[in-house]
């Protein structure tokens, strides 16, 4: 039997929301970069990942990311999803 198609949702801790789906991947966390350049711009990468860990290992790569691209700052943030049937 297939699995059930949810909706997953992130919400970061200022207030954006993210939803994912329909889907039935296994994903329980969502991760956020806001790359501050050297312009004053900022850049925002996004993912999920199917473990806290998967998730956290994206902050190692946040840190390689500013030495190479030259940020000169970044927030990382990674929060639960919560699971719905429903948009």
């Amino acid at each position: 039997m297939a699995r059930k198609k949810r909706y997953l949702t992130a919400v970061m801790a200022d207030g954006y929301v993210k939803t994912i789906g329909p889907t039935n991947a296994p994903f329980t966390h969502f991760w956020r970069i806001v790359a501050v350049l050297q312009n004053g711009k900022t850049e925002v990468f996004w993912g999920h990942s199917a473990s806290l860990r998967d998730a956290a290992g994206k902050r190692t790569a946040a840190a390689e990311a500013a030495r190479q691209r030259g940020w000169t700052g970044y927030d990382f943030e990674i929060v639960e999803l919560d699971e719905r049937d429903d948009p």
